[in-house]
């Protein structure tokens, strides 16, 4: 036996003829294509029926909004608690944003596929949007991941087709247009996965491009909007948050400027506590682009509230400026353990580990599931608690669902159905999503009417929250 063959065999790599050609079994990639995925997809019906994703009913063990609500706030900063329940409490949709972990624990119980992707875990409707790439072009997708895991692809389509009910309430639709836009979601993350399937792996991979999304979806009458969104964005970066929250300080550097409770100051030993964590994470981002972090100093260090999801974790801003005083800001945020984790196990799917580091985990989930992430991703550890980092105001710019017009809201749902494929296609075979869900609308129509339940069973666990807070039993500062 030759040094080669002996050393390919100690790899782990086997090969056998195969007619012509040869078929070599290597780790990390397919031992073989059998072109079956959508057929085994399709048999999974047999077992989960595509009409029964309509079901919904709220277990007997399920807890109140308010026990939830409470025990969610535990390992928060108290004081900012009220701002988080006066979020909360200005609409169903805003207590749909602030209430992942509740409905994932109601959807445990509920039918799955069994196939499994890397979850958003929070895809509600507001949490697609433009974002800028390395050269500062502008990218549209899922952008927020803090809950990101592997779990039931369904999971993430449900929480999009509520979300996008209570937005068409909020926003003064009639009901069926409302449960239309749902329907519309499922059924352009169903026609999404289809094209999908049909591609080449490496053409699927960078599929669906952002400038062709308007016409791909049939979302014309978003095209204004979006182009004004877009604008927006191309504006808000790290120079133009730096010019309105510094000044000067007497040593001649700049310092962020207070505006509690949003902006404030963070004691002497926090801010050195943050700037040092940042040593560890340039180890996480790419090696190439080490020398461009190097060219920049730390300035300062303030502590910022931040969304609805996340208000009361700890979030700091980072101003950093290089030789011409040029600006570059950064998120320190804290990474807490997903609150799917503890409702996969009872849905039937493997808990597994969080990458080692829940700011890993965020980091990781994010980059499988973007076609394009920020360059500057990465994670560090602050006074022994996990963080994410990225860089922030990143031309970053959204679209308000519960701000559109009503006859917006089906052309907003199919594009966001369509990047929530795109998503989960990184993780999880197209073929196999494909077969399950079908050419005809059956999976789209059950989808949508547990979207009308689920939004009713979100207003009235929000008047629970409006009566608690009237009560006195949860303190609320609203407006913030």
């Amino acid at each position: 036996m030759t040094q080669l063959t002996e050393a390919v065999e100690e790899s782990g790599v086997r090969a056998e003829a195969a007619g012509r050609g040869r078929r070599f079994a290597v780790d990390g990639f397919a031992p073989h294509h059998d072109g079956r995925a959508r057929e085994r997809g399709k048999a999974l019906r047999e077992r989960i029926p595509r009409e029964r994703h309509a079901e919904f009913a709220t277990a007997d063990d399920r807890p109140t909004a308010i026990a939830a609500i409470e025990a969610s706030n535990a390992g928060r900063i108290t004081e900012l608690v009220p701002i988080r329940l006066g979020r909360m409490a200005a609409t169903p949709f805003a207590f749909l944003r602030g209430s992942a972990g509740l409905m994932a624990a109601d959807l445990a119980p509920t039918p799955t596929s069994g196939i499994t992707a890397q979850l958003c875990g929070d895809a509600h409707a507001a949490n697609f949007g433009l974002y800028g790439d390395a050269r500062g072009q502008l990218v549209m997708d899922i952008n927020d991941f803090d809950e990101t895991v592997p779990g039931p692809w369904e999971w993430d389509l449900k929480r999009l087709a509520a979300s996008l009910v209570l937005a068409g309430r909020e926003v003064g639709a009639d009901e069926t247009t409302a449960r239309q836009a749902a329907f519309d979601a499922a059924g352009s993350y169903r026609r999404t996965m289809r094209a999908l399937a049909k591609l080449p792996v490496l053409d699927a991979w960078n599929a669906v491009a952002d400038d062709q999304l308007v016409s791909f979806a049939q979302a014309h009458d978003l095209a204004d909007a979006l182009q004004k969104v877009g604008a927006k964005a191309l504006g808000n970066t790290s120079a133009r948050f730096a010019a309105k929250s510094t000044v000067r300080a007497q040593d001649g550097g700049l310092r962020f400027t207070a505006a509690p409770p949003v902006l404030s100051e963070v004691p002497d030993a926090t801010a050195a506590a943050v700037a040092a964590a940042l040593g560890p994470y340039v180890g996480t981002v790419p090696a190439e682009l080490h020398p461009l972090l190097a060219r920049y100093r730390v300035q300062d260090v303030a502590f910022r509230v931040v969304g609805t999801g996340s208000v009361g974790t700890r979030s700091y801003v980072v101003l950093l400026t290089d030789h011409r005083e040029q600006p570059l800001v950064l998120q320190v945020k804290e990474a807490r353990p997903s609150v799917l984790l503890p409702h996969l196990a009872r849905a039937g799917y493997p808990v597994t580990a969080p990458e080692g580091h829940e700011g890993r985990r965020v980091v990781l989930g994010q980059k499988r599931m973007q076609v394009v992430s920020d360059t500057l991703l990465g994670w560090t550890t602050v006074d022994g608690l996990p963080y994410q980092v990225r860089q922030f105001r990143n031309r970053k710019g959204s679209v308000d669902p519960a701000a559109l017009l009503p006859a917006q809201l089906d052309d907003y749902a199919r594009i966001t159905g369509a990047l929530l494929a795109r998503a989960h296609a990184h993780t999880a075979d197209p073929g196999l999503i494909t077969g399950y869900c079908g050419k005809n609308e059956e999976l789209d129509e059950a989808v949508a009417t547990f979207a009308v339940a689920y939004a009713d069973r979100t207003e009235a666990d929000h008047a629970d929250l409006v009566t608690a807070v009237r009560a006195g039993r949860l303190p609320a500062e609203h407006g913030v």
